[in-house]
């Protein structure tokens, strides 16, 4: 073993954004709402991560695309 430090949790640049709708019948991207713009973290072994914020500034969010519940942006 090296003794380098092997992150346990490692996310990058992680984005999500919602698309924008208009139409009814026929439905076409009409913009994006910017959920998760640029969020990156580390977690080594030891070591709690706790995500703080106000209501929907997009914690559960981060949490859900990390498990790929959503896609990535």
């Amino acid at each position: 073993m090296t003794g380098e430090k092997v992150p346990l949790v490692q996310v990058r640049n992680l984005k999500k954004y919602f698309p924008i709708t208009r139409g009814v019948i026929i439905q076409r991207e009409a913009g994006a709402v910017k959920a998760v713009d640029d969020v990156s973290f580390e977690i080594y072994k030891g070591e709690t991560l706790g995500l703080v914020g106000e209501t929907g500034c997009g914690k559960t969010t981060v949490g859900r695309t990390m498990l790929r519940l959503y896609e990535p942006t």
